[in-house]
């Protein structure tokens, strides 16, 4: 249809059905005529061809549908472009009855063929059946509230539809670009220049037929990705967008063309019925409904923007939502300064449970999505806010959230100044992790999702953070817990981790006396299938502080150290270990229990894990290590070892009290004690210095094993010494002024 045509006839359409009011005498000036309304615009005389029509409004003079209008003879008036337009215009009611998404969408329409922005600053509109309103150039809101009745929401599309006006192109290569392409195609690689004819593309490819992330749990049997990488291309084919995979084959290749200019959406109020449809009277699950703003064009900000329930409304919707907001398959898109809710799912009791994740944010396949100054927080009730896969250079800022939870395949994630609340931080991926200047409120700080393998490839960074656990029973720093499942790709904990300015709060939860751990990971390292997980090559936790509580935390467990497979070869031979990963832990505030456990094992194989383990500035240390290992302590208190190692110790300037269980060293490397204090050991938890036999390397004037240089017997030990009337012997002095492992141990 002809755009004067539609126009025309669009204008009839709205016009029709109001009650006829007396026109006033139309206005004419050089052929220009003024009428107060479209009614009297349409009931007066025939005027001539191309005779211009102008209207002080739609329904009643000053409503806002203040426009100016043409007629011909073949189509009669028809609406000229201006600068803008508004929903006022369209004949948009606005009286809770009618359906305003009828006049939003025919004025979104015509402002996507004019290429003309919506100006509509104010006003309430009510959109009921309405959906697929379409959303291609620029939209100023301001103060306009919209009501939106779920009742109506649609599974096929959201209520407005930010759209691009350029389509997806197929890419087809000959055999030889082709296999070009699937030689460079892997991860390191930033330019492509078999893809440089797609420049300000962003590519999809993927492989049906390699499936990868199998999804672990009873009701997810046989749920599975393709293996499938994306990227934008910049001049001569440089990428945005790091690869995660190589590829031997696919079975699709395609861009996505993205605009090169900015569409912008800003301002407006959105109140939700909460009455989403779906199961009743016990129907199963049918699936996800769809509500709000869905995002398939790149480069689209949205910013300004409220979004909640109606006034003493509910949500009460059984079946779940996509996001209020949603995108997908998009490029360096933005929401910021904007408010919403999470939607309901663990209600009281079970049979108004929504049952899967229903969420107020949805992402999928995004590259560079931003999210600045967001709000989304509820309850135990609410489900996480957040709903992703296939994310990439994601980053969150200023946001106060319920969640943020990357179901498959995150790759590079970035929270900064931004507080985490109940449902907290769970994904999986790989690339660069940070999380800086955060307070997270949950079980955990970081989990990795237990479905997709508990996975992270790449580096992990956590600074200068706060963490408050929600719950008084066992937690952890970051949460690794796969499970025994063929997932389909490389299981492993981070290539590294930097934690550094650590705050965890028990302010909220004083009476909790459950453990914390740094971290905790699964009691194996190797599947039923034969696959073998990797250990991070560095790990370090520095200045972490424990508040609302005097109990600290503990380390982490290792139980499996020689089924790991790690990049780097080590091993232990001729009294010397070869490491292939370094734990660093400094001024960690420790539980006093045992907090590091390694081992035992039969190491079979260099790519096993071989640590180096510093502990540095930590009071309370204890640990068991049966296992290839070396392990260094400085400026430590030292309170159990129990140690049978392939590897050497090193402790230097550190207090040495031992527990209950006393302490047992032996490492094939050697043993070194360098201005050490040993302190009576405890019994009952009370110093019991006639208990330094307890030590194994020491026995007051019997024994000195080991190397030590300037080790000292504490005050305690002293103190016992001279009430016992037993004088310490100046060979037994000498030998902890400094000893050989190679001399006499004996006195």
């Amino acid at each position: 249809m002809q755009r004067r045509e539609m126009l025309g006839a669009l204008g009839l359409t709205l016009a029709a059905g109001f009650p006829a009011s007396a026109a006033p005498a139309a206005k004419s000036r050089a052929g220009h005529v003024l009428y107060p309304d479209v009614a009297s615009m349409q009931q007066d005389k025939k005027p001539g061809e191309g005779t211009l029509a102008q209207t002080a409004g739609y329904f009643t003079p000053g409503d806002g549908g203040a426009a100016t209008y043409r007629y011909t003879n073949a189509g009669g008036y028809s609406l000229l472009p201006d600068t803008f337009v508004n929903y006022k215009m369209f004949g948009a009611v606005s009286d809770g009855k009618n359906d305003d998404g009828v006049q939003i969408k025919a004025a979104h329409e015509f402002a996507n063929l004019h290429n003309v922005p919506v100006i509509n600053h104010g006003g309430e509109f009510w959109i009921k059946q309405t959906t697929g309103i379409p959303v291609l150039t620029n939209v100023h809101w301001g103060q306009t509230v919209f009501h939106i009745d779920e009742q109506y929401n649609a599974r096929s599309s959201a209520r407005f539809e930010v759209k691009s006006k350029l389509p997806p192109q197929q890419i087809a290569l000959d055999a030889a670009a082709k296999a070009d392409l699937l030689k460079q195609l892997k991860p390191g690689v930033k330019l492509l220049p078999v893809m440089a004819p797609y420049t300000n593309c962003l590519v999809f490819i993927a492989d049906e037929k390699d499936r990868i992330g199998l999804r672990a749990g009873e009701k997810y049997t046989g749920q599975s990705w393709a293996r499938e990488d994306f990227f934008y291309v910049e001049e001569h084919g440089r990428l945005t967008g790091d690869l995660a995979w190589s590829f031997k084959d696919y079975t699709s290749l395609y861009a996505v063309p993205c605009e090169d200019k900015y569409l912008v959406i800003e301002g407006g109020t959105f109140y939700v019925t909460g009455n989403s449809p779906g199961r009743v009277n016990g129907a199963k699950y049918d699936g996800y409904w769809r509500s709000g703003i869905h995002i398939t064009r790149s480069r689209t900000i949205i910013r300004q923007q409220w979004v909640g329930l109606e006034p003493g409304a509910k949500d009460v919707a059984m079946n779940p939502r996509g996001g209020f907001y949603s995108m997908s398959k998009v490029y360096d898109v933005t929401l910021q300064d904007i408010r919403l809710i999470p939607w309901e799912q663990d209600r009281e009791g079970t049979d108004r449970d929504v049952p899967a994740g229903t969420y107020g944010l949805s992402c999928n396949r995004t590259l560079k999505a931003r999210f600045i100054r967001v709000t989304a927080e509820g309850g135990p009730v609410h489900w996480g806010v957040f709903g992703t896969n296939l994310n990439k250079h994601f980053y969150i800022d200023q946001c106060a959230l319920n969640r943020v939870d990357v179901h498959f395949h995150c790759w590079h994630l970035h929270i900064k100044d931004s507080s985490i609340g109940y449902r907290g931080i769970t994904v999986t991926g790989g690339g660069d992790l940070f999380v800086e200047n955060t307070t997270v409120w949950s079980r955990n700080f970081l989990s990795f999702r237990r479905d997709f393998g508990a996975k992270w490839d790449g580096a992990i960074y956590i600074r200068n953070c706060r963490y408050v656990p929600s719950v008084v029973g066992e937690t952890a720093v970051l949460e690794f817990n796969p499970a025994d499942f063929t997932y389909n790709y490389p299981i492993g904990f981070g290539r590294t981790i930097r934690v550094e300015g650590l705050v965890i709060d028990y302010s909220s939860a004083p009476a909790s006396n459950r453990p914390c751990w740094l971290m905790r990971m699964p009691s194996f390292s190797k599947m039923k299938s034969g696959d073998h997980m990797f250990f991070p090559q560095a790990v370090s936790f520095r200045d972490v502080v424990v508040e609302g509580r005097t109990q600290g935390v503990r380390l982490l467990q290792i139980p499996t150290p020689h089924d790991y497979r790690q990049p780097a070869a080590g091993g232990f031979e001729g009294g010397q270990l070869t490491p292939n990963a370094s734990l660093v832990f400094d001024q960690v505030q420790l539980e006093q229990a045992e907090g590091l456990t390694i081992g035992p094992g039969a190491y079979t194989g260099a790519h096993a894990l071989y640590p180096e383990v510093r502990i540095v500035n930590c009071h309370h240390f204890a640990a068991t290590i049966r296992a290839a290992a070396d392990l260094r302590v400085e400026r430590s208190e030292v309170n159990g070892l129990q140690l049978d190692m392939q590897g050497s110790v090193a402790l230097a300037d550190c207090k040495l009290r031992a527990g209950e269980q006393g302490m047992s060293v032996k490492a094939e490397g050697g043993t070194a004690f360098t201005n050490c204090i040993i302190y009576a050991p405890l019994a009952n938890g009370r110093p019991a210095p006639e208990l330094t036999d307890r030590y194994g390397f020491i026995q007051l004037n019997k024994t000195v094993r080991f190397n030590h240089l300037n080790t000292r017997l504490g005050a305690d030990v002293v103190e016992y010494c001279r009430k016992q009337g037993m004088v310490l012997l100046p060979k037994f002095i000498s030998m902890l002024k400094g000893h050989h492992e190679l001399e006499k141990e004996t006195v």
